[in-house]
């Protein structure tokens, strides 16, 4: 059995935020969207299924706190949840505030709009609120 790593695209396009029960916890560097994803650390997880029932039931569980904490600091008009894994195929969930307003309203955030890095006081900034908020 291998043990738990972080893809290295997924280490590059996130921020760490807070390691939870079962999943670290990453804030994209995308500041065009409020952005969560959360990757169960459980070695060669790349879907769902993959998680024994227990660990299904912890990732729901964290998802809602993850997307309560979207909702209540952002206020968005609608929340994205997916496990694409298209181009990463590590399991991993994001959680996506999206507002009527926003640069890809109603498409899908992937490909809509260029990516817009945090600036690095934004960044310590977002990331320091969610692990507020989450921890």
């Amino acid at each position: 059995m291998n043990a738990w790593h972080l893809d290295p695209r997924l280490a590059d396009d996130t921020a760490p935020v807070i390691d939870l029960k079962l999943c670290e916890v990453r804030l994209m560097d995308d500041a065009n969207h409020p952005w969560l994803v959360l990757v169960p650390k459980v070695a060669d997880a790349v879907e769902i299924i993959d998680l024994d029932a227990a660990q299904r039931s912890q990732l729901t569980a964290e998802i809602d706190a993850a997307s309560r904490v979207l909702k209540t600091l952002f206020k968005p008009d609608k929340l994205n949840v997916a496990a694409l894994g298209n181009l990463v195929p590590q399991l991993h969930v994001h959680v996506i505030a999206r507002f009527r307003t926003d640069i890809a309203w109603p498409r899908p955030v992937w490909g809509a709009a260029n990516v817009r890095p945090y600036a690095p006081e934004e960044l310590i900034e977002r990331v320091t609120a969610l692990r507020s908020a989450l921890g």
